[in-house]
This record gives C-alpha cells, sequence and structure tokens, in this order.
C-alpha cells in the first residue's frame, strides 16, 4: 500500500483569509535576499522556473477593441527577472499585441512609482500570435517578491477581438474603455476603468532565480481552479499550500533549505480526464489532452498533483474508466521524469438530473469510492494525498461535512478549502531532485 501524505484538521482561532494575508507580508522579508549570501552556501546558476500559471479553456463573449487590459497574478516565488507567456489558444484570428509592460501591482490598477516595465518579444515591442499560438516575452529584470502581485498590460490593437482567457481567474483584473489605446506605460489607475476577473491570454509568468527552485503544478478541475473561493483573497487550497512552503523555507537553517517551491494553478472548472462516453460530453479540453501544454510546457517542474474525476463520474464514467485515464496521465508525468501525486475524489451530494446537468446518485458514489480506493491503494501514482478524509462528514462519509459545504454539494467553502491546504504534509515534496525543461 502507497504511504499517504494528509494530516488531520485541527480547529484554528485564525481566519484562512486572515492567516494568508499575514503569512504573505512575512513572505516578503525574504524574497529579495540574493542566494548564498552570508550562509557560505555555493552561489548556482540563475534558472527559469515557472510561478504562475493558468488554464486557457475557451474564447470570451467580451471583445476588445484597441483598448489596453491590466492583468492581475500573483507570482508564488521570488526573482530577480520576469519573462511572460501569452496563448491565443481558442482565438480564430491573429491577436496583435502593440505594446506590453509588467510591473509590481500595488493596489487595484495601479503599479509601483517606477515598477513598470516594457516587454518585447524577439527584440521587438509587437508581437502577432497565430490562432492557437503562443509567444514567451524577452527577459525583463524586475525583482519580484513570493506571493507579489504582477501587473501585466497588453494593448490590444485590434477591433472587437474576442479573448482566448481562462474563465474563473478569482483575481481582478482591469481594462480601459474601447478606442482608449495604449495606456501600457501608466502607473496610475485612472485609464482602467472597468473590472473582469476572467484571464484573457496569460498563461503563465517564469521568475528567473538565482536561488535553487522547482515547481509543483496542481493539475485539476473546478476545487482546484478555485469555485467558491473569495474574489481576490487567494484563499483557495493551493494557495495556502504555496504560502507554507514558503514560511517553511524561510524559518528552516539556511544550510537545511533546499529548493524554492513555487505553485502553479492549472485547474479548470468542470474539467475531466477525458471525453470518450461522457454524457454530456465535456465542455473544456480534458487532462488527457491538455497535458502537454498546461504541465510539460511549464519550466522547473518537479511534482504534479493531478486532482480530477469527479466530473467523469457525473457525466456517467465507470471507475475502471476514470483509472485508466488517470493511470495514464500519472505515466505520462513520470514519463517526463517528474514525481507524480495522485489525489482522492472529495464527496459530492445527491443530486437529481436536470436536462443539463446529469446529477449525482448513490451508484456515481460507489464509484467514486471505488477510485479512490485505486489512488489509496493501487494507484500507479508516487504519492497520493486523501481530500477526501479531510472534509468528509466523519458520520456521514459520502458527505462533505457542514461546515465545509459551500451549499451545492460539489465544492468546499473557503473553510473546507483552509482545511485541505493545511492537511498536506510539506515533507511531501522535500528530497526531490527537480527535472527542470
Amino acid at each position: 500500500m502507497r504511504r499517504m501524505i494528509t494530516r488531520s484538521p485541527r480547529r484554528l482561532a485564525i481566519p484562512g483569509a486572515l492567516l494568508l494575508a499575514l503569512a504573505s507580508a512575512t513572505l516578503i522579508g525574504y524574497a529579495q535576499a540574493p542566494a548564498g549570501r552570508g550562509t557560505g552556501a555555493p552561489r548556482v546558476a540563475a534558472s527559469w522556473v515557472t510561478a504562475w500559471g493558468t488554464s486557457q479553456q475557451t474564447l470570451g463573449t467580451a471583445p476588445i477593441s484597441n483598448a489596453t487590459v491590466r492583468l492581475i497574478a500573483r507570482v508564488t516565488i521570488p526573482g530577480r527577472a520576469v519573462r511572460v507567456r501569452l496563448d491565443n489558444t481558442f482565438g480564430t484570428v491573429p491577436l496583435d499585441i502593440a505594446r506590453a509592460a509588467v510591473g509590481l501591482r500595488i493596489q487595484g490598477a495601479a503599479v509601483a512609482a517606477g515598477s513598470n516595465r516594457p516587454l518585447t518579444f524577439a527584440g521587438a515591442q509587437t508581437t502577432t500570435i497565430p490562432p492557437g499560438g503562443s509567444v514567451w516575452s524577452d527577459r525583463v529584470e524586475l525583482t519580484v517578491a513570493a506571493q507579489q502581485d504582477l501587473a501585466v498590460s497588453l494593448h490590444v490593437s485590434g477591433t472587437n477581438v474576442a479573448p482566448s482567457q481562462h474563465t474563473n481567474a478569482v483575481v481582478t483584473s482591469y481594462r480601459g474603455a474601447d478606442g482608449s489605446g495604449d495606456t501600457t506605460a501608466e502607473e496610475g489607475r485612472a485609464p482602467f476603468t472597468t473590472t473582469f476577473t476572467s484571464m484573457p491570454w496569460l498563461k503563465a509568468i517564469d521568475v528567473e532565480s538565482a536561488t535553487p527552485a522547482r515547481a509543483i503544478v496542481m493539475f485539476g478541475d473546478s476545487i482546484t481552479d478555485g469555485t467558491c473561493t473569495t474574489l481576490d483573497a487567494h484563499d483557495r487550497w493551493e494557495d495556502l499550500l504555496s504560502v507554507r512552503l514558503g514560511l517553511a523555507y524561510n524559518d528552516a537553517p539556511p544550510a537545511r533549505r533546499g529548493s524554492l517551491l513555487s505553485v502553479v494553478n492549472e485547474g479548470i472548472g468542470g474539467n475531466t480526464v477525458t471525453r470518450e462516453g461522457l454524457t454530456p460530453g465535456p465542455d473544456s479540453t480534458p487532462g488527457l489532452e491538455r497535458f502537454e501544454r498546461d504541465v510539460l510546457g511549464h519550466h522547473g517542474v518537479s511534482d504534479v498533483l493531478v486532482f480530477m474525476g469527479t466530473n467523469d463520474i457525473r457525466r456517467g464514467a465507470r471507475a475502471a474508466q476514470v483509472i485508466d485515464g488517470l493511470a495514464k496521465i500519472s505515466r505520462r508525468i513520470e514519463g517526463a521524469g517528474l514525481r507524480s501525486i495522485g489525489v482522492t475524489i472529495i464527496p459530492r451530494h445527491n443530486v437529481a438530473a436536470t436536462p443539463n446537468n446529469s446529477g449525482w446518485n448513490d451508484e456515481k458514489t460507489r464509484t467514486r469510492r471505488e477510485v479512490n480506493q485505486w489512488i489509496r491503494s493501487r494507484g500507479s501514482f508516487d504519492r497520493a494525498i486523501d481530500f477526501d478524509q479531510v472534509v468528509r462528514d466523519q458520520a456521514q462519509t459520502d458527505l462533505m461535512q457542514p461546515a465545509f459545504n459551500c451549499g451545492d454539494g460539489i465544492h468546499p467553502s473557503p473553510a473546507g478549502y483552509f482545511a485541505m491546504g493545511r492537511s498536506i504534509d510539506l515533507g511531501l515534496f522535500q528530497r526531490v531532485s527537480p527535472a527542470s525543461r
């Protein structure tokens, strides 16, 4: 039987959002320290590690015409330089970026004075991304702290440009009015008159770290994406895990710190493992089909947590089908030289089927139990995390405990997400040689 990596949650008096805020402030302190200074540790060559990411999932319905968007993304480890990746995955026409910039966000759409830097692409200020295409910016020197918000500004010069986007960013971003043109160099918030909570075009942010660092990719569905978490509070389970990893690094003696660990959220609401035989069919690119883009497309990855399967079961998949799909993902992770970590599927409450939703019933719960047993004891993952045990009601183990139920019987509440993020044994990520790409 494979060793489970989970601790039982205990009651805390400090709300999750407040603890995250306090911890984030603490992390700022260690972010600027140069590698090896005053510690006797050898300096290492700088390397690129993905410190933030998200999954493109659809073509948005709010077009943009000759305006600037200011996209807010929180990097999870520090660095001395950054570069950004832009994707036009679902775009049907080429995307023209006339100017771009990145700076340190302080509040709203405002960036810290003097921090805004122009971005270039192969030396040019402009770039065109074909439908389905992707582009990396050039390196830009910018010192960033762990848990720091960056503002990535893009001037979209075309007319009625439909954005390729991640729909549920759970973070507020900003844009100017159509026709307002290039405001990428503006440090203030005045030009950015409209807010939105999707994430168009921005796929990833890498940091250049002079300290050993690696990335952990969270590959999942809406419970990783953050449905039912708090807008702009960064209170998803992986957000808390990221803060805990940073604090543990900061608290360790310098000689025993190992690597900085970034956390990359590649969750999509409603996502499935596969698409075969599902009714209704998947409404986003299944995990097996987006693996290359959303896992191997990142840099410095050493570990991949796979937390999906509930939406396959809801759509009628049997246990054997879900297990087969998860095993294929696990083999691809390990084939790339990375560590695979399976996560058990949390309880889902019964709900009657409707024309637009195939519902949930006792038979689907039995399927969930069978898949979970495979993850716990016979799975092909290197390790497993048991979120099922963390959030379930101990008196009715096929249900979430009431305090952890968002109200839909599917997603955890913020308290549930907090318990999940707190339950993970940080030792799971120790003593692993990073497999950088």
